[in-house]
């Protein structure tokens, strides 16, 4: 339990950090000035102010955060008679071009992103296991219809032969599922397996059993086609960005489908979605398995970090930058109405996490 929380707390500090960190490095590079840098949440423990940066070590160790000089337009309207310079003024976020605000906002959901194609690059030069269009034996049992015919572990199967309505029939194989169909649909009768051993064609006839041994099917035989593959670090990164792509995409439409049932009033099912104590057992699972799979769960949160900062609600990066947008068409809302509306949003997601949170202990506690 304790490892599993110091793995929970670490995981979300790097990922809030690294967020944040894009919103500083941006933010810096475009000339806003920086109030603080904050690691955790205040109350603060310790700062220390360099170059007109402060820079904090607060008493929650969750997450980060930055605060921008005039992060609000209230902010530079109320500051505007003290402003000495246009110098000055320009450090400002709110004084800075659409395009800049825009790019600043984007950075810690980028950031995000990032770091999960850093984590999956490294986890695909150290191997991964895919799927492939070979089905290899994996483990045969003892005294079963494959022990008795020869079969191996290793033995790629190719191809299987059967008589199905008075004909002879050949099927190719490609997926596990595919054999396992044909000999459960033909048991008791003799079927022919084309398997490949040490890059040796090799014919093997066997009769699946009608009442196997529970757990043993009716060959006897475990396959697959899963393959443990590595890929050098010229290929890794490219191949890292289409694997985030396509779970990202898959997470949105995820998404699209619990917002879904909520609007509609269907139920959800259980598990499908998760606050801070659902992810923190999630956390205890993946640290069961490793660090390879703790390193794959961080990615996976840090996906669901940028997907949900992106997203166009008051509050969020996705919100904030929607009100950029509508700026650019004309559509500027009151700083006092825009700051409102934010502050709505953020008490609607406190409210959510409230909610969710209550959901996850009832899950654990009805088991």
């Amino acid at each position: 339990m304790f490892l599993t929380a110091v793995t929970f707390i670490i995981i979300l500090s790097i990922l809030v950090m690294i967020h944040e960190l894009g919103h500083y490095t941006v933010a810096r590079l475009f000339g806003v000035h920086v109030e603080e840098f904050g690691f955790g949440l205040p109350p603060r423990i310790w700062g220390k102010k360099i170059k007109g940066t402060i820079y904090s070590i607060n008493w929650l160790p969750i997450g980060g955060f930055v605060k921008l000089a005039g992060e609000d337009q209230e902010d530079v309207d109320r500051e505007k008679g003290k402003i000495k310079s246009e110098s000055v003024r320009n450090t400002y976020f709110w004084a800075k071009s659409r395009g800049q605000r825009a790019l600043i906002l984007c950075a810690g959901v980028f950031m995000n992103f990032m770091l999960a194609v850093g984590i999956t690059t490294y986890l695909l030069t150290r191997g991964v296991t895919e799927p492939t269009k070979t089905v290899h034996v994996e483990s045969v049992t003892a005294n079963s219809p494959a022990a008795f015919g020869g079969l191996k572990e290793q033995d790629v199967v190719k191809s299987i032969q059967y008589t199905d309505a008075g004909e002879v029939q050949t099927k190719n194989l490609e997926t596990p599922d595919e054999l396992i169909a044909i000999v459960k649909a033909h048991a008791g009768t003799t079927v022919t397996l084309s398997i490949v051993r040490n890059a040796e064609p090799i014919t093997v006839s066997l009769i699946p059993r009608t009442n196997p041994p529970e757990g043993e099917g009716p060959l006897g035989v475990a396959v697959s086609n899963l393959e443990i593959r590595t890929y050098p670090l010229s290929k890794a990164p490219f191949m890292a960005v289409k694997i985030n792509v396509v779970r990202m995409w898959t997470m949105l439409t995820s998404l699209g489908s619990v917002i879904g049932k909520l609007v509609t009033g269907d139920k959800l099912a259980s598990g499908e979605i998760s606050g801070p104590i659902g992810i923190a057992q999630v956390t205890g699972q993946a640290v069961k398995y490793g660090f390879d799979a703790v390193l794959e769960f961080t990615a996976i949160l840090s996906l669901n970090l940028a997907l949900l900062n992106i997203l166009p609600f008051p509050a969020l990066d996705g919100g904030r930058l929607a009100f950029v947008i509508a700026d650019k068409f004309g559509k500027k809302a009151r700083p006092a109405v825009e700051r409102m509306i934010h502050q709505i949003g953020m008490l609607i997601l406190m409210a959510l996490i409230l909610l969710v949170t209550v959901n996850d202990i009832l899950r654990i506690v009805r088991g």
